[in-house]
Order: C-alpha cells, then sequence, then structure tokens
C-alpha cells in the first residue's frame, strides 16, 4: 500500500513537523511519500511548549529512547515549573499558582524540532516544491489521484492532508459544507519575539530567570508570557490580546502606540513595560490573530482524512496544538499498523474520526474558555487571584488524563468494527 501526505500552504501555526513524526518510523507494509509546497522542509514561528500528553504520544511512536535524543538535539528545555502571575490591576505582582513541571514537559523552538525531525528521514520520501492542486478519486478502485501545480500526477492508497488551518485538503473532505466549516478568528490576536537570555534579564529582571519557569501574566484585555528556550540561551516573549474590533485580516504591524494602548491598563505593572520595549526590538514587528476550526463534521472522506490543524486548528491557550497532531499521530500510526489491503484504508481513517474529532473539538472550545479567563474577561473570577487560581487549577485535568494505549486500543477496536460491518 502507499499513503501521501499532501502539502501544506506556508501558514502560521501549520505543524509540517508534526506530520512526520507519523512517518520518521515507516510501518514496514506502508509506503510513504511526503509533500511539500515550500522549497525547504522549514518552519516559522518561535516556541512550542511539549506537555505530558504530548510527550507520553511521541514515546507511542519513537523507540526507546528516541524521544529524549531528539528533544536533546532540539535544544529542548525542560518546563520545571509555570508561574501564573496578576499583571495588572490592584492585585499586579500577586501570585495566582505556582505548578511544578513534570520531568518530560519541555519547550522547544519549533524550527529546531523540525530540523531534528527532517534530518534522520529518507530523502527519497521528501518532495518540495509541491503545491496541491486538485485530489480526485479513481474510478473503480480505493485509489486516490492527486495532482500538483507543477503539472505532475500520482495515485495512492490514502491521502492524509496536514496543511494546516487553510488546508485545501480540508476543501475536498468537506466538499460543499467547506466554506460552512471554514476558519474563523477566536477573538484574540498575539505577537511573539525572540530575545537573549541576557537581554531578559536586563530588561525584565534576572530575579525572574533563577528557575527555568514558564512565566504568564494574566491582565485586563491581555496576557504576557515569557519562557526558556535553545539550552537556556533564548527567551521567548508573547503578547496576547483580546480582539476589540472584528477582522478578517490575520497580520497587523505593531508599534510602540499600538502595544501601549493596549496595555495601557498594566502600564502601572511590574511586566508591561518591559515586555513592550522586547517586543519593539524585533524587526517588521507584527501581531497575528488567533483563528480555529469552531467545528468540524468529521475528518475523512473515503481515503482521505484530515490531521493537526488542518482538521481541528485551535487556539493556543490551553498549549495543545502541538500536543494533538502528535496524537493524531500516534492514531494514524497504531491504525496502519494493523491495515492490511487498501480497501481497510477507508475503516482506519473512520476509526481515527471516532476516537479523534470528540477530544479534539472539546478542547477547541477549552482552549477558547481559557483565554477569555487570562485575559481577564471571565465576570466571576475578573482579576482577582484566588479566583482566578480555582478557576484554572482543573481546567488541563481532562487533556493529560488520557491513557494513550487506551486510545490506541479504543482505535483498533473501532478499525476492527468497521472493517466488519
Amino acid at each position: 500500500m502507499s499513503c501521501t501526505p499532501l502539502p501544506k500552504r506556508a501558514q502560521r501555526h501549520a505543524y509540517k513537523d508534526l506530520l512526520l513524526v507519523l512517518f520518521r518510523l515507516q510501518i514496514p507494509h506502508i509506503q510513504i511519500q511526503v509533500y511539500e509546497a515550500a522549497a525547504t522542509f522549514s518552519e516559522r514561528g518561535a516556541a512550542v511548549a511539549l506537555s505530558t500528553n504530548a510527550l507520553q504520544a511521541l514515546e507511542q511512536i519513537f523507540p526507546p529512547g528516541g524521544k529524549d535524543d531528539l528533544l536533546k538535539k532540539a535544544g529542548a528545555v525542560p518546563l520545571n515549573s509555570s508561574r501564573s502571575i496578576v499583571g495588572s490591576g490592584p492585585h499586579a505582582g500577586e501570585i495566582i499558582f505556582d505548578s511544578a513541571g513534570t520531568e518530560s514537559e519541555v519547550v522547544v523552538h519549533r524550527a529546531s524540532l523540525l530540523r531534528e525531525l527532517v534530518a534522520p528521514l529518507p530523502q527519497d520520501i521528501l518532495h518540495p516544491n509541491k503545491k496541491l492542486a486538485s485530489i480526485n478519486p479513481v474510478p473503480n478502485t480505493h485509489r486516490v489521484g492527486v495532482t500538483f501545480e507543477d503539472g505532475t500526477t500520482d495515485e495512492f492508497d490514502g491521502v492524509i492532508g496536514a496543511d494546516g488551518i487553510f488546508s485545501s485538503v480540508r476543501s475536498y473532505v468537506l466538499q460543499s459544507e467547506a466554506d460552512k466549516y471554514a476558519a474563523t478568528p477566536a477573538g484574540f490576536w498575539d505577537c511573539r519575539s525572540l530575545v537573549s537570555m541576557e537581554k531578559a534579564k536586563d530588561v525584565l529582571g534576572e530575579d525572574l530567570f533563577e528557575v527555568d519557569r514558564q512565566c504568564g501574566w494574566v491582565g485586563n484585555g491581555g496576557f504576557l508570557m515569557h519562557d526558556v528556550l535553545e539550552n537556556r540561551t533564548v527567551v521567548q516573549c508573547v503578547i496576547s490580546a483580546v480582539e476589540r474590533s472584528s477582522t478578517n485580516d490575520r497580520k497587523r504591524p505593531l508599534n510602540r502606540e499600538i502595544l501601549t494602548q493596549t496595555l495601557h491598563n498594566w502600564l502601572d505593572g511590574p511586566i508591561a513595560k518591559g515586555m513592550i520595549e522586547l517586543a519593539l526590538e524585533q524587526d517588521d514587528l507584527h501581531g497575528y490573530s488567533q483563528w480555529e476550526h469552531k467545528e468540524t463534521p468529521r475528518y475523512w472522506n473515503g481515503t482521505v482524512c484530515l490531521m493537526g490543524d488542518a482538521a481541528h486548528a485551535m487556539t493556543p491557550w490551553q498549549g495543545s496544538g502541538a500536543a494533538m497532531a502528535f496524537e493524531d499521530a500516534m492514531i494514524l500510526k497504531e491504525l496502519f499498523s494493523h491495515v492490511r489491503s487498501p480497501a481497510q484504508v477507508e475503516a482506519a481513517f473512520k476509526a481515527y474520526d471516532t476516537l479523534r474529532r470528540p477530544r479534539c473539538q472539546r478542547i477547541i472550545d477549552s482552549s477558547r474558555e481559557t483565554g477569555m479567563i487570562l485575559c481577564g474577561q471571565n465576570e466571576e473570577a475578573g482579576l482577582d487571584p484566588e479566583k482566578l487560581g480555582l478557576l484554572l487549577s482543573t481546567k488541563w485535568d481532562f487533556i493529560a488524563s488520557l491513557d494513550m494505549e487506551d486510545h490506541k486500543n479504543d482505535a483498533v477496536i473501532k478499525l476492527n468494527e468497521y472493517v466488519e460491518a
């Protein structure tokens, strides 16, 4: 059998690195080809946090020790703890709660992670400069034909689209309903910048970096965060805010006036002025609207399916976009290890949809709600440290509690049911 992921358009938050995890260790009876629209296999963006469930999913995909070796080479930094602090208002500077990290939780630069994922892959399965033109079922077969913009064509037993939030493959899967379920603004924007550890200490204060800690600052209409990357040499700084007016523009230029106005209620607090200064040191500073798939009726159509942001783009407030794509990869790998003929590919994709869609949809909704809380928009909690702590303390429990072995076993059970039906 053959299976191919289709190319992604260059999009922010497009996790091509996560797709490649699925194919880094090829299943012996499955031939894989990976197509990329861009000229090189590279990634934009700053950091990605890999939570406990993300790392557990990787453990299921890689051989023993493989996950740890990958993260070490990518310069991942252990998330020893996270701290939530009030950033504006009368309680500015007060700690909401500290959360101890686990040995597995890390923060890693997205480009470095992709570099290490791609490095060992056979070059003959990687095809850059391949932009998707169309997908068409091959009559009287289980196969799918794909055509690229350069005029080349091919046929496969199955196609997996990991082509980002504005996925072309998603349009094929959803057909006439594609526009109805297209990505839409979630109501937030953010900008991310990378600075040296020395500069971050100088501007924000050395005391904030005594521990490799992710710090999130909750305030009126916004949220600020900083965490450590690249073997403790780089700090990621994030400024996020509520969209005050609806817009379909995903990218907007930022300057001192805009950032100062956005954080005007924060300026007497301990963090905002420094974060603004660090942001303004970046060349061509822009903010990006957060978009999401608020609902998706299915992740598969025949022998074509979606994974990652193409299936379930979500806001970053619960740090689960990467984790969900890793879990997708884990389940697809498990299912295809049990697929024995091309006739079973559709059953595998249907089983994948049955398992993955409810979980991802719940996180999409929960993440949006969490963003409102972290931006001080929850009417009950406001910026009260005690109320925020109670509201946030259990918000991640259902995400982290998934048993990966059970999830895989459930997928195989569903596969067998659909094969026998």
